[in-house]
């Protein structure tokens, strides 16, 4: 617009300037010397077309395309200036129009052939850029696929590392620049086990001390190959130093602390995640909660505990276990199918009841042999660590594996390990008539829900409807449904879920409710937490030196270290937690882990272990034969630290509330323990 107006605001007034000149027989005396006025038309005229010059110039090919339309416009009008009063200065301001005209198509010419070399040039560096990336990338691939020929048991490592190792980037905060260099250093970490001979990379049993040092030469090997590379410096970081431990205990070097580059020190907690999540000649792939266990356990040992830390946020927000081995568990909604021989020799992966009501439908075809019948589908009820069934006695105790029951589609019931079971046959009598089918194919439609310690299965055929109610053992263990059968095929599988959860009288009870409070009641009353903060105390206010003090006690099912109490910072009108205009600031662990809010907070942590401390697993056991626990609060305006002192771990959180809110309460929860006898003092 600015631009427009300038080159309106000259025509118009140089027009004018120069017709009012022209007309204009007074003169005006400068410097000594009479000029008649008229002679000031051309300098207009030339200081005007000036104008228009350098409007051109800057403003390229908008100022050409309007300067030009008002050039060829003010023509006209000198050339008729020059005719009516046949003024010399008229005919200068004409022909200063015309020399303008032409000026301004060259200069315009000029810039449009130089700006197309330019962008020739651009375009050529561009495609040769491409060309340079395209031709590294398939240089990596190529390394990465030799490696991956060589180790049968680690194919699609080095793929996994790297995208573990950009999420971890991502979450740091890093740029695209600078998580496309972690990425490819993490796809190439492991290149140096080309130089390693393939019987001791694919031996199955355990490596001798001579075998494992030569496993050890790898980083420096790949440090070899790949610092040849100087246009990429940074892969060779990641190769050299990818098994520095953070105590300063690892190798080749020892590096300890910071002193190891951030991009290995990425890359060793992606790398130590995928070796533990995946198979390996040795062992099966370790469940994804025990994995986040081990993380925690290496943070500031083995791992950057900064680094460790992003990578338990990656584990918890994987609420589906995409995180993993691409093969290392079937899934029976994905394949849509399941073959079944003999009884368990096919079960489906297992598919999780909650209190959201689970709806299965499948097709049932009996492959019984020489006509005989085949047996109906069943239902295997259970709980494990990688929701798998289980058979082998180790493998059962490692995961945590429990089996229910077993329920038949044709109303059998197996008991393993429940309270109660009451199963009820309800036949559908109008619609009998309606139902065709074959003895030998048909429909089923599965619901399931759980609500704490109760289960409802509901399987229906058309015909009937068997209703199993199922009282467990506790309240919070997990429950999954595995499918199999014996002689037949199950197809045309799909599983989907309610949004809304059920309500408390959803499933009729046949067994009392399961506590694990006891002792005196306190100024709060005692809650049971049998999930992932599933039950929270009433709301404090915050005050300066306030303390609060309880009783904890790990269930019976708990079995990792974050299944402990949890202290909540937060706000809502009501007082309670996810009550009215809910804002949590902060949400602290005992065992020093720190979960962010949703509202903006500045939270600094300090874990530190004492001579007291046993380690983790001593840390599980004393929780689970319970303590008494002291938290400590401190308060200066919008600056809150939390001290708490447990089993030699002492936790420091400071949390600043930057949103200007100065009603801060504080609630206690948990995951899997009980709290008794809740004091407040000050």
């Amino acid at each position: 617009m600015l631009l427009y107006s300038i080159l309106l605001l000259t025509y118009f007034l140089d027009l004018a300037l120069v017709i009012v000149f022209s007309r204009s027989d007074n003169i005006i005396m400068i410097n000594g010397d009479f000029l008649p006025i008229s002679s000031f038309a051309g300098v207009f005229s030339s200081l005007a077309n000036i104008i228009i010059i350098v409007i051109v110039v800057l403003f390229k090919k908008r100022g050409f395309i309007t300067a030009l339309i008002l050039l060829f416009v003010q023509f006209p009008g000198f050339a008729v200036t020059t005719l009516i009063f046949r003024n010399l200065n008229s005919i200068q301001g004409f022909f200063s129009n015309l020399f303008t005209i032409i000026a301004v198509i060259f200069i315009y010419t000029r810039s449009v052939k130089l700006e197309r070399y330019q962008a020739n040039e651009i375009e050529r560096l561009k495609e040769r850029q491409m060309f340079s990336q395209h031709l590294f990338e398939q240089t990596a691939t190529s390394l990465v696929n030799a490696i991956d020929a060589k180790d049968t048991y680690s194919h699609g490592h080095s793929l996994r590392v790297a995208e573990y190792s950009e999420r971890i980037a991502r979450a740091m905060g890093k740029d695209d620049e600078e998580c496309y260099r972690i990425y490819y250093a993490a796809l190439l970490h492991d290149v140096g086990k080309i130089g390693i001979s393939d019987s001791i990379i694919n031996k199955p049993g355990k490596l001798t001390p001579e075998e494992y040092d030569e496993i050890k030469t790898h980083p420096s090997v790949g440090n070899q190959i790949l610092s040849s590379i100087s246009e990429y410096p940074y892969l060779s970081i990641g190769a050299h130093f990818h098994h520095e431990r953070y105590d300063g205990k690892g190798y080749p070097k020892g590096l300890k602390g910071d002193d190891i580059p951030e991009i290995a020190r990425i890359i060793s907690v992606a790398d130590a995640y995928d070796a533990m999540s995946s198979n390996r000649s040795y062992r099966d792939a370790i469940p994804q909660q025990l994995v986040r266990e081990e993380i925690i356990k290496g943070a500031g040992t083995q791992f950057d505990p900064v680094i460790a830390s992003i990578m338990q946020r990656l584990i918890d927000q994987d609420t589906e276990y995409r995180m993993k081995e691409r093969n290392a568990v079937r899934e029976l909604a994905g394949n849509n199918e399941l073959h079944c021989d003999k009884f368990r020799s096919s079960v489906s992966d297992g598919i999780i009841i909650t209190g959201n009501i689970t709806k299965i439908h499948l097709k049932y075809e009996s492959k019984a042999p020489g006509g005989t019948e085949g047996r109906l589908p069943v239902i295997i009820l259970f709980d494990s660590l990688d929701s798998r069934v289980h058979e082998d006695a180790k493998t059962v105790k490692e995961l945590n594996y429990c089996e229910y029951c077993d329920i038949w589609f044709d109303g059998e019931i197996i008991d393993y390990n429940t309270r109660k079971i009451k199963s009820e046959i309800i036949e559908h009598e109008a619609r009998k008539d309606a139902v065709q089918r074959q003895n030998d194919s048909i429909e089923f439609d599965v619901e399931a829900v759980k609500f704490k310690d109760h289960v409802l299965i509901r399987i229906d055929d058309g015909l009937k409807t068997i209703e199993t109610t199922i009282a467990l053992e506790d309240s919070s263990r997990y429950v999954y449904i595995g499918l199999s059968g014996e002689n037949c095929l199950l197809s045309d599988v799909s599983i989907e879920k309610s949004f809304e959860p059920i309500g408390e009288d959803y499933i009729p009870r046949i067994a009392e409710g399961i506590s694990f409070i006891s002792g005196p009641e306190g100024d709060l009353p005692s809650i049971q937490i049998d999930g992932h903060r599933t039950e929270t105390t009433d709301g404090v206010p915050v005050t300066n030196g306030m303390r609060l003090t309880f009783h904890s006690i790990s269930l019976p099912t708990a079995r990792l270290i974050w299944h402990c109490p949890y202290v909540v910072l937060y706000y809502s009108e009501d007082k309670l937690v996810h009550g009215k205009d809910y804002r949590e600031y902060a949400a602290l662990r005992l065992d020093g882990e720190t979960i962010d809010g949703d509202t903006p907070a500045k939270i600094k942590v300090i874990a530190y272990k004492d001579d007291e401390f046993q380690g983790w697993d001593a840390w599980k056991k004393i929780n689970m034969e319970g303590i008494d626990c002291e938290i400590m609060f401190t308060r200066n305006g919008n600056k809150i630290t939390i001290l708490t002192e447990n089993i030699g771990m002492t936790v420091k959180c400071t949390v600043e509330i930057i949103d200007g809110t100065e009603d801060i309460y504080v609630a206690l929860t948990g995951d899997q323990c009980a709290l008794t006898n809740i004091r407040i003092s000050k």
